[in-house]
């Protein structure tokens, strides 16, 4: 009998450079040009976003002074600047690559089984820039892989594209038990804040965040803690392609996301997720029970509304959403790196155990919502 296929070795890494929600506020809503009313949306969005901190990889966003030339923050006038894409796909481009590789670095650095001449399989997953030979050709290069290693790269998909990353990997690794598959997701969503008077642009802007994060997916054996992956599935929203959207501008990338996104949301999950639970768990899951049965819940945390009516749709208990709401809280939204910052912190400090089931959950343009239905294996926490 085969091996399961593990999703283990998770690693997060963030930028040095802190934003601070309110600061961040302050900045936004003293931009000139700016309407009362759109004043009163960025105060509202930033102070209800359920966010105390972002990371970003532009310290120049920060309120410490600075003598370089302004790029994206004029210090002197306080004004948020508007550099064209080209500028800041260049940033991506250096800073990206070297949080690929770090991330990368440190899946590899903490699994005990594995190293670089096992890994058969490179992953990549970004939605914030462009650039070829691309990230999973700087991770090989970088970490010293072979040459022959089979490179993916998952581009401009949005929040929800480290889940087909991970089920793409699970496939790899069913067709091939001696696979090892590194799976990395660097999002670098600060490079296209930009101040504006639409109520979406507002919400963004009060939410996005950079990070990065990897892991290790593979049938090999260990005895590492980690997650299996049981099953995937993805849904389509029938309304909701205009209302989550991301597209490329003169100055920088563009994100749609309406107020009506949570709502949708709320409408469509019993629906998106019940083939993930047909058969052994479909019965608790049409009577309402489902959250009793599967114990942790990975829910990407697109806004503070969207964990809201998740958790009253599916009648889930605060602590279920306690490692969603605390990576919110303390990263912002990082886009596909978000729901493996989630899965890692359910593994590592929200008391995880050995057999107890894992569901999770990510939303993106579309409006697309990518499942899974995962068990932890060798964990064995205290328990919250």
């Amino acid at each position: 009998m085969s091996s399961p296929v593990m999703l283990r070795s998770l690693q997060t890494v963030v930028p040095d450079t802190v934003l601070h929600q309110d600061e961040v506020r302050d900045v936004f809503a003293a931009q000139p040009g700016l309407s009362r009313l759109a004043r009163r949306i960025v105060t509202a969005s930033f102070d209800g976003s359920g966010i105390d901190t972002r990371r970003t990889v532009l310290d120049e966003l920060t309120l410490a002074a600075t003598e370089a030339e302004p790029v994206f923050f004029d210090h002197a006038t306080g004004e948020l600047l508007s550099p064209a894409t080209g500028v800041r796909n260049d940033v991506y481009v250096r800073e990206a690559g070297r949080l690929f590789v770090a991330a990368a670095q440190a899946a590899l650095d903490a699994d005990p089984d594995v190293g670089p001449a096992d890994v058969t399989h490179v992953v990549t997953v970004s939605c914030t820039g462009f650039h070829a030979p691309g990230p999973e050709y700087e991770i090989v290069r970088a970490l010293g892989l072979s040459d022959s290693v089979q490179r993916y790269h998952l581009g401009f998909m949005g929040c929800y594209a480290s889940m087909p990353a991970l089920r793409a990997a699970s496939q790899f690794c069913a067709a091939d038990p001696e696979a090892v598959v590194l799976v990395v997701s660097v999002e670098l969503c600060t490079l296209h804040l930009r101040s504006s008077e639409d109520p979406d642009v507002i919400v963004a802007s009060s939410l996005f965040a950079d990070g990065a994060a990897a892991g290790i997916v593979t049938a090999r054996p260990s005895a590492a803690p980690g997650l299996r992956l049981d099953r995937f599935h993805t849904a389509i929203a029938p309304q909701g392609r205009k209302d989550m959207a991301w597209t490329i501008g003169d100055h920088g990338f563009e994100m749609t996301l309406s107020t009506a996104v949570p709502q949708i949301i709320g409408e469509t999950i019993v629906d998106a997720l019940r083939p993930l639970y047909a058969g052994g768990l479909g019965a608790p899951f049409e009577d309402g029970r489902i959250g009793e049965e599967v114990r942790h819940w990975a829910i990407h945390p697109g806004g503070r509304s969207i964990l809201d009516r998740v958790q009253d749709r599916l009648a889930l208990s605060d602590a279920q959403l306690h490692p969603a709401r605390e990576t919110l809280r303390l990263h912002g939204n990082m886009s596909s790196a978000t729901i493996l910052f989630v899965l890692r912190r359910i593994l590592e400090e929200e008391g995880a155990r050995d057999g107890e089931r894992v569901s999770a959950m990510a939303f993106g343009p579309g409006l697309t919502a990518e499942s899974a239905l995962m068990t932890v294996v060798g964990a064995g926490g205290d328990g919250r």
